[in-house]
């Protein structure tokens, strides 16, 4: 009996080392093994057509994979010089710009004492400048970051490909893992499906659609730092309750300011298409899907982006609606209702 508590002992010991050998190992790449894991579900129904044709996973995977990363490296690298000299456009106009100016007009109240207007004036120059440091100083450290930023890449599209390959063993293998019973593990697969699909193309993929729409308008009547605005867009279309039209609406009244009107119609045009998309297309997209709570997806995105970075946009909704999920089932409610938009709305 003491010698098989003490194999019991060994093996928890060797174990319990292995998992935190191997946690320090993967540590610096979960969020690329994430985001690889992430593609390949966006991609999967892509893959299922395409086997129909090709019988041969491997081809399939590779072909889907080689085509991503065509489709994405190539305009990175054909626009990034290009957004590039946009950023440090805007980073030395606001430099320049006197941003105390406006506020006076509008609350003429603020000039009666020289104090307060003094002390108010060097408060926003220093936030703006100190908003603009931190900017560039991202920028640089992703530049200087440029080779780990590469492998990380490349362990993104390795993921990918072996997902979409191995996408039902992987499958398999964490249903092996789960304690929960095999009707619970039906449920949970389900509602984590939905929910993912729910994210990723009611939020995410009709975000960048909203934000390339507003960014023809800005690209057709020759607005300046157009390809910026674009990317500024499609940020603010992700994000629930907040949209395209933040960025939109700001261009289009600085463009009629300058006396610019057939430009700023343009931009009033294709603005309010984008804004229109979340209206029509969105339903359609997300009809047969859990329609995730709004502040469940707001609070998410925003304490993800400051965890995770950017793919916090993602992992954030992600992580807090699997939360909710196991809860519910634990409750053994068939409905998550805390996920779920009321129907009225």
């Amino acid at each position: 009996m003491e010698e098989e508590y003490l194999k019991r002992i060994i093996g928890v010991v060797i174990l319990g080392s292995l998992l935190v050998l191997s946690f320090f190992i993967i540590k610096p790449l979960v969020l690329s093994i994430i985001f690889g894991i992430l593609l390949a579900f966006i991609f999967s129904p892509v893959q299922n057509f395409i086997n129909k044709y090709i019988k041969n996973k491997n081809v399939s995977a590779f072909l889907i994979t080689f085509i991503f990363i065509a489709t994405i490296t190539i305009p990175i690298a054909f626009f990034l010089p290009v957004i590039l000299k946009q950023v440090f456009t805007v980073y030395n106009s606001v430099k320049e710009m006197d941003l105390f100016s406006p506020l006076i007009k509008i609350f003429p109240s603020l000039a009666e004492s020289d104090l307060v207007s003094s002390e108010i004036n060097s408060v926003i120059t220093a936030m703006a400048s100190k908003t603009l440091s931190s900017f560039t100083g991202y920028l640089s450290d992703t530049l200087i970051n440029l080779p780990i930023l590469s492998l990380q890449v490349l362990v993104v599209f390795f993921v990918m490909f072996y997902v979409l390959r191995d996408g039902e063993y992987f499958s398999d293998y964490v249903r092996s893992l789960l304690p929960f019973s095999k009707d619970v593990e039906k449920r949970f697969f389900e509602q984590t499906n939905a929910i993912t699909k729910s994210i990723l193309y009611g939020q995410v993929i009709i975000g960048i659609l909203q934000g390339i729409v507003a960014g023809i308008g800005y690209f057709a009547f020759g607005v300046p730092n157009a390809l910026l605005l674009t990317l500024v867009t499609i940020g603010t279309a992700i994000l629930p309750m907040i949209g395209p039209f933040i960025i939109w609406v700001p261009v289009f009244i600085y463009l009629l300011a300058a006396g610019n009107f057939v430009p700023a119609i343009g931009v009033l045009i294709f603005g309010s298409l984008a804004s229109l998309i979340d209206n029509f297309i969105r339903p359609i997209f997300i009809s047969r899907m859990t329609k995730l709570h709004s502040s469940i997806i707001l609070i998410g995105m925003i304490g993800g982006l400051f965890i995770f970075g950017i793919l916090g946009f993602l992992l954030g909704p992600l992580i807090l609606a699997y939360l909710l999920i196991v809860l519910e089932i634990y409750r053994k409610k068939r409905i998550p209702g805390l996920l779920q938009e009321p129907e009225n709305k």
